[in-house]
C-alpha cells in the first residue's frame, strides 16, 4: 500500500488560522446550498449517555458532501457541569474523509468547528427569515456557540442593542465584555429572560437547562420577529408554534430523533410536522422555497446541529491550513 498522511489541526492551529466572519459564513452557506439541492448526505444524528450522574452525553454526526467529495463524522461531547471543572461543556474531533475511497484525510479539533460553526447557522437563519433591518437582539446563554451567535449576527445586522443574559452572573458578565470588547459596543446584561427577549426583533436561546422548563414565554415574541431556540432541552411553551407565520428547520429528518431540542416536545405530540412546517433552510438558500416575505411574517428557525456543517467548515479550515502551512502531517500508512 502506498504511503498515507493525515492532517491534524489541534485546537491551537484552529485558532492559529484565524477565519474570519465571511470565510465561515460562505463556508456554511455553500454546504446549506448543497443541502437544498440535493447534494448532501445527513444522517440523524446519534446520542450515547455514559451515565446519567455524568451530567452530560455524545453526539455523533455524519454526512456527506458530494460537491466537495468528502465524508465526515464528528464526536461531540456536551457536559453542563464541566465550568465546575474549569473544562469547556464541549469538546469535539472531526474526522474527514476521501467520500470515493474512504481514505482518511484529517483529524480537526472540532470544539471551535462546533462553535462558529452553530453561529454561522443561527445566522444564516437570520439572513433568510430575519425582519429587514433587526435594531434589537435579545440572547440566552452564554456557553461557546453563544460567542458566534452574537458575533456573525451583528456582522450581518450591526444591531443598535444586543441584550444578553444566562443563568450564571459570572458568567454572562464575562460574555458581555468579551462581546465589548470584540465588537467595539456597549453589551446590555440582564438579570432575567423578560427584559433580556421582550420586544427584541431576533430572539435566541441557547440555554442549557438540565430538563425541560418553560421559561421563554410566548407573550414576548413581537409580531414580525424571528425566534431562534436550539438550546439543549425544550424552555418554549407549547403555543408558541401558534403565533408562527414560518416554522422553519435545518434537517427534518434530525428533528425526528433523540431526546433534545426545544421543539422536542412539539414533534413527539404531533403538533409539528413536516407538512406544517415551512421547510429546511437548506431549501432556502437553493431558492426552493421562499424566506421571509413580508415584514409581518412572525417566524420561528430551530436548528439542531448539522454534520455537513461540521463538514463543510473542516475543509475550509483544512484548505487555508495547507495554504499557510498550519498544522501537522501524521502517518498514517
Amino acid at each position: 500500500m502506498k504511503s498515507i498522511s493525515i492532517r491534524y489541526l489541534s485546537g491551537a492551529d484552529v485558532a492559529a488560522l484565524d477565519l474570519t466572519d465571511g470565510e465561515i459564513l460562505d463556508a456554511i452557506e455553500t454546504s446549506l446550498c448543497a443541502q437544498g439541492a440535493g447534494d448532501t448526505v445527513i444522517e440523524p444524528r446519534m446520542h450515547l449517555v455514559p451515565d446519567d450522574s455524568f451530567g452530560g452525553h455524545f453526539n455523533i454526526l455524519r454526512g456527506y458532501i458530494a460537491p466537495a467529495k468528502t465524508a465526515g463524522i464528528k464526536i461531540v461531547g456536551d457536559y453542563h457541569d464541566n465550568y465546575r471543572l474549569g473544562l469547556p461543556s464541549e469538546f469535539g474531533l472531526l474526522n474527514l474523509f476521501d467520500a470515493r475511497t474512504g481514505q482518511p484525510r484529517a483529524v480537526v479539533d472540532a470544539t471551535g468547528i462546533t462553535e462558529m460553526r452553530t453561529g454561522a447557522l443561527t445566522a444564516l437563519g437570520a439572513r433568510y427569515l430575519a425582519p429587514a433591518s433587526p435594531r434589537v437582539l435579545g440572547h440566552i446563554g452564554a456557553r461557546g456557540t453563544a460567542y458566534w451567535n452574537v458575533r456573525l449576527l451583528d456582522h450581518l445586522f450591526d444591531f443598535e442593542e444586543i441584550r444578553v443574559h444566562s443563568r450564571r452572573s459570572e458568567s454572562r458578565d464575562a460574555f458581555a465584555a468579551r462581546l465589548e470588547a470584540d465588537l467595539g459596543k456597549p453589551i446590555v446584561v440582564t438579570d432575567d429572560w423578560q427584559s433580556c427577549l421582550e420586544n427584541a426583533d431576533i430572539l435566541v436561546e441557547a440555554s442549557r437547562l438540565q430538563q425541560p422548563e418553560a421559561l421563554f414565554k410566548t407573550a414576548w415574541v413581537r409580531p414580525g420577529a424571528l425566534v431562534i431556540p436550539y438550546g439543549t432541552m425544550s424552555t418554549v411553551e407549547d403555543d408558541i408554534t401558534d403565533i408562527m407565520d414560518k416554522i422553519v428547520v435545518d434537517d427534518w429528518g434530525q428533528c425526528l430523533v433523540g431526546p433534545f431540542g426545544c421543539l422536542r416536545r412539539h414533534v413527539d405530540s404531533g403538533r409539528i410536522t413536516r407538512e406544517s412546517i415551512h421547510g429546511e433552510l437548506g431549501e432556502i438558500c437553493a431558492g426552493k422555497i421562499p424566506g421571509r416575505e413580508s415584514e409581518d411574517e412572525t417566524c420561528l428557525f430551530w436548528h439542531r446541529g448539522l454534520s455537513t456543517s461540521d463538514i463543510a467548515l473542516g475543509i475550509a479550515m483544512l484548505e487555508k491550513a495547507e495554504r499557510l502551512g498550519i498544522g501537522h502531517s501524521l502517518p498514517y500508512a
